[in-house]
């Protein structure tokens, strides 16, 4: 599978503890956005669910470099394509959960992937005769990321649709905007 990130400029984890700099919303066709960053990195990126936000002019980017960037990154998804970059980021996440999100990272637009597929490839990497598809679950619940690190295209087996922070109509939403069947998702 491609690569959709820069992976060397995307999965740094920050050498010391720094500051936000600027926080954003960003309003998308499947409800508001949060961002959040440093002056260097993305840190935070996800769907405010049951928040209640006064109207604003969304036309306007940020002027926060980071911030700009990851509205670019989001117009051009939201208008049906993947964006063939990816704003800088970074994370703080264990060696596990850092890799569970690499592996999802790699998934393309409108694919999916399981729990499982990801549970058997660290697995294997691993030296380990299995590895628990739950275990991969819980790393992505720590996605701090979300759409740039698609953890809405894992699935669950046998066609189980799985979590989505909570809101799996969501999860179904975006998979269907990427044009991925979704009628046998449970």
């Amino acid at each position: 599978m491609p690569n959709t990130l820069h992976a060397s400029k995307t999965f740094d984890t920050p050498s010391t503890s720094v500051p936000p700099l600027a926080e954003t919303i960003y309003e998308s066709p499947l409800g508001p956005i949060f961002l959040h960053a440093s002056d260097n990195a993305l840190l935070e990126l996800h769907f405010l669910d049951g928040v209640c936000l006064q109207p604003s002019d969304s036309s306007d980017a940020p002027l926060h470099p980071i911030l700009a960037e990851t509205f670019c990154w989001l117009d051009e998804y939201f208008s049906g394509r993947q964006p063939d970059f990816a704003p800088p980021f970074q994370l703080d996440l264990t060696p596990f959960n850092r890799r569970v999100l690499e592996i999802a990272s790699q998934v393309p637009f409108g694919e999916t992937m399981t729990y499982g597929e990801i549970a058997d490839l660290i697995a294997a990497e691993r030296g380990l005769h299995k590895m628990s598809a739950q275990a991969v679950g819980s790393a992505m619940r720590k996605n701090p990321i979300c759409l740039v690190i698609p953890c809405h295209r894992i699935i669950g087996a046998g066609g189980r649709l799985g979590g989505y922070n909570g809101n799996p109509l969501r999860k179904r939403q975006l998979l269907a905007h990427e044009g991925v069947d979704v009628s046998a998702l449970v």
